[in-house]
């Protein structure tokens, strides 16, 4: 069914496309206040209605809101940005009414109650301290400060402290009155509806008289053009330097946009992206990068992101300025921009996997463009696209000479804003080096071998299981919804097999996997992927280690054996080996920047003294040091047997051929399989364990951990159904220390599964204040839910929550070869993905509370805090 579009008597807008491939519906209101529309007074007041939306209504008490929509399996929340305030819910399409009627409230009839309102000033505060503590936010902040000092996208949209603190009932009342009007908002439908009884509910929920007419758009101030460089370079506590380098283009309606989308990611978007190409993979000069292309409604900002070592600076931004420079010399070859339109058709198709990106993409060409015509015109404007349009636009917009560097330089940097307008202003003079880009190679399907009969079985949800001659498991699962097919080859191992001297091997293997075969070069790897629009890339985790491959269906013969290429014959070779190792231990270097990620490893290593899952995930860079080729072809060579594969293949393909391709490939079996490595029990600890780090950061990031369940013990869906009962905003932690005592902006509860025994943990981030009195907190709860029978309300809630999030996380063909592959690697077989709904419903109240008495334990507890 194709998108319709529609207007209520009040102006609502309402825009829908019904799509019966998941059991699914998603809503969302696009509202046009955004914190460009606020005037200088009111810092911060569109994103403080995001939070006050869910905080009560006429008909619903505060908490209500989150509690009912997890409650029906479901997931709500918002995002503010310059333009727009966004307000969402997904929820099963039985409960699709329900969902709806819960948005039309929040929007239509919050409460705004005085002191919900002091609580969540208080909730915000604590969000802007996170952001502070982020050297990607504090860096983007800098570059829109820096680019718009006159227009209000120079302006945080959060707000800061102060002016949040500042606001009043009446100030808050007055902002929801102006804007929150029919005609202000765009009403946008997805998924398994039925068209007639939808129109009546939007009319029923939404219609009518409410609202106060819309007095029209707050006027905005234009930015002046700038005639010449305009940079900002500050000391900052960051080990790494962050950096931004961006250039004035138009607003979204410019007929250039398609062109500017392209050329980000020409520039700065996966592998085969110049910049990266350059700057990171050949000369290593940056750690990440990345580009994009943001066209607001208001003229926006085409920009590049990068973090990298001090001592590099210069010379990164100068070929980077090189490489850009050659972008408005010369256009592009043929074939690569063949590559780039791919890309864009690719994705396009993979939007529409999901009901609540199908939503967004309705939502937002509806709202920014202002019809869904617009989205044809765009699809067809990258289509139209030749190389000497692609260079014009290049040479109108990457202007040297009025471009914007802005960077956060780590103290003893000697980057300079001297230095840096000088290397802006040889670049907008020297012209661009000349040098063609070589053409990609394309390759053709191969021929099937003859059809090899062999033992099948058919799952009731249509799961093909085969076992190949080699021993390795094959998983197909036919889905025609869209055409692309996902792939995913798990083999055990991970974490728990690296020691303290090889933490970061599987790590470093993943990342070269596709890093060069016996009969392709990496380049060459990168090339073919890209040519297919696909993606394809190495994982690991505690207890495996993948390859992960996704592409459009029409490709997969030639995607499925590039894959299969990766998987038997990497190359490892000393250059890329080295060029890999070296981007990991930089990024292990800056763990401490992400103070929320590395509480977890501090509470590992302080749960765990003996067993591998006490070493961090990403691995130490000591041990990342000393790895190289010959390690990973030795581990390569014992782990990764086909014999020990479990392979998974889900999307618009045939299973028969399928499973032809597969016999092929990894029908045979090489070399002697390798035993797992013993590992030994890790002894519960003896008496409560407590590990400090501090770190200079605005807020402390504290994790209380007990030793968890096993993926195969039948009590850990209980262990799942007692963590949800505590987490997500229906849940008592967020109810009790966020929505009552506002003492967190995040606060979560996780259960971490294991081949071994993993652990159960409470997050929480707070202001160093209320540490003591949080975890004072947090251990009530933690002694109310061991120590009282939970309501069935409660546990029904929790129960249809996690029934519903595992089904909507479902919908994508990646996230279900993963389910597969993974369950399968690890000895669980098709139980989540046939029967996951039916063991949740089975947990009672007396399991939760077995499993409460069982895992929470203070006197074998660990707490890690990291923070001032």
């Amino acid at each position: 069914m194709t998108a319709q579009t529609y207007t209520l008597d009040n102006g609502l807008t309402v825009v829908f496309e019904r799509r019966d491939t998941a059991r699914a519906v998603a809503f969302q209101v696009w509202v046009r206040a955004g914190s460009a529309d606020e005037r200088p007074d009111q810092l911060g007041l569109a994103h403080l209605h995001e939070h006050m939306l869910f905080k009560g209504t006429s008909r619903r008490a505060p908490g209500d809101i989150a509690r009912t929509v997890e409650a029906h399996g479901g997931q709500i929340n918002a995002w503010t940005s310059y333009d727009q305030t966004v307000f969402h819910v997904v929820i099963a399409s039985r409960f699709a009414r329900l969902g709806l009627d819960i948005l039309a409230d929040a929007v239509r009839g919050s409460s705004f109650d005085a002191g919900e309102l002091a609580r969540e000033i208080e909730v915000v505060c604590e969000e802007i301290k996170r952001n502070e503590d982020l050297p990607a936010r504090r860096a983007s902040r800098q570059l829109f400060t820096t680019a718009y000092p006159q227009h209000p996208y120079g302006r945080p949209v959060i707000g800061t402290a102060a002016s949040v603190r500042d606001f009043t009932q009446e100030r808050v009342l007055e902002f929801y009155a102006r804007h929150y009007t029919p005609r202000n908002l765009v009403l946008s439908l997805a998924g398994d509806f039925d068209e007639s009884r939808l129109r009546e509910w939007v009319d029923e929920l939404f219609g009518g008289d409410w609202g106060q007419h819309h007095s029209g758009p707050m006027p905005r101030p234009a930015e002046p053009e700038r005639t010449a460089p305009r940079i900002c370079l500050r000391e900052d506590g960051a080990k790494e330097a962050w950096l931004h380098l961006g250039f004035s283009i138009p607003d979204v309606a410019h007929p250039d946009v398609p062109a500017l989308d392209v050329l980000a990611l020409l520039t700065g978007q996966g592998e085969r992206s110049r910049v990266i190409r350059e700057c990171k993979r050949r000369q290593g000069l940056v750690r990440a990068l990345e580009s994009s292309s943001y066209t607001p409604l208001d003229p926006g900002l085409f920009s590049l992101r990068f973090t990298l070592a001090p001592n590099q600076v210069a010379d990164a931004v100068e070929e980077e300025l090189r490489v850009l420079a050659r972008l408005r010399a010369e256009p592009v070859p043929a074939e690569e921009l063949a590559m780039l339109q791919a890309h864009f058709e690719a994705r396009a198709v993979q939007q529409r996997e999901e009901v609540q990106e199908l939503a967004r993409r309705l939502g937002y060409y509806q709202f920014m463009l202002g019809g869904l015509e617009a989205e044809a015109r765009y699809h067809e404007a990258i289509a139209r696209l030749t190389p000497e349009r692609l260079h014009e636009v290049a040479e109108r917009y990457l202007r040297f000479d009025r471009a914007v560097l802005t960077g956060l330089l780590p103290q003893g940097c000697d980057f300079s804003t001297e230095r840096a307008e000088a290397l802006l202003m040889r670049a907008a003079h020297d012209g661009a080096s000349r040098g063609r880009v070589p053409a990609s190679v394309r390759e053709g399907p191969a021929p099937l071998p003859r059809l090899v009969r062999r033992k099948t079985t058919e799952t009731a949800q249509g799961v093909v299981e085969s076992r190949l001659p080699s021993g390795a498991r094959v998983l197909v699962l036919e889905s025609r919804a869209v055409p692309l097919v996902a792939m995913r080859a798990c083999f055990a191992g991970g974490v728990r097999y690296e020691t303290a001297e090889t933490n970061g091997l599987t790590t470093l293997l993943g990342r070269c996997l596709t890093r060069g075969t016996a009969t392709r070069d990496a380049q060459e790897v990168v090339r073919r992927v890209t040519a297919m629009a696909g993606s394809l890339q190495g994982a690991h985790g505690r207890n495996l280690v993948e390859l992960r491959g996704e592409f459009l269906s029409r490709h997969f013969q030639p995607a499925f054996r590039l894959f299969a290429d990766c998987l038997r014959a990497p190359l490892f070779s000393e250059s890329e080996v080295a060029r890999e190792r070296g981007n990991l231990s930089r990024e292990l270097g800056t763990r401490d920047g992400k103070p929320e990620g590395r509480v977890f490893d501090v509470l590992a290593s302080t749960l765990y003294r003996t067993h591998p899952y006490r070493l961090p995930v990403s691995g130490e860079s000591r041990a990342v040091a000393r790895l190289g080729p010959e390690s990973l072809r030795a581990w390569h060579a014992a782990y990764m047997n086909p014999a020990q594969m479990v392979l998974s293949v889900v999307g618009d393909v045939r299973a028969e051929e399928v499973l032809a391709r597969a016999h092929e490939l990894f029908g045979d079996a090489s070399g002697a399989l390798a035993a797992p490595p013993p590992v030994a029990p890790e002894p519960l600890p003896e008496s409560p364990r407590e590990h400090r780090q501090v770190l200079a950061r605005s807020l402390t990031h504290l994790a209380l951990g007990f030793m968890g369940a096993r993926v195969t013990d039948t009590w850990r869906h209980a262990l799942k159904v007692l963590s949800t009962l505590l987490a997500g905003q229906g849940g008592r932690l967020f109810g009790e220390l966020r929505d009552k005592r506002a003492m967190a902006y995040s606060v979560n509860s996780y259960s971490m599964e294991g081949v071994d025994p993993g652990y159960f943990a409470i997050y929480m981030g707070t202001s160093p204040e209320k540490v003591t009195a949080a975890l004072v907190a947090i251990r009530s709860e933690l002694e109310r839910v061991r120590d009282e029978r939970v309501s069935e309300e409660e546990l029904e809630r929790a129960r249809q929550h996690l029934i519903g999030t595992h089904e909507l996380g479902l919908q994508r063909n990646a996230a279900r070869a993963a389910m597969l592959a993974m369950d399968g690697c690890l000895g669980v077989g098709q139980e989540n993905f046939q029967h996951y709904a039916q063991r949740v419903s089975e947990v009672t109240a007396d399991h939760v509370r077995d499993v409460a008495r069982r895992v929470i334990d203070f006197e074998r507890s660990a707490l890690a805090v990291v923070g001032p």
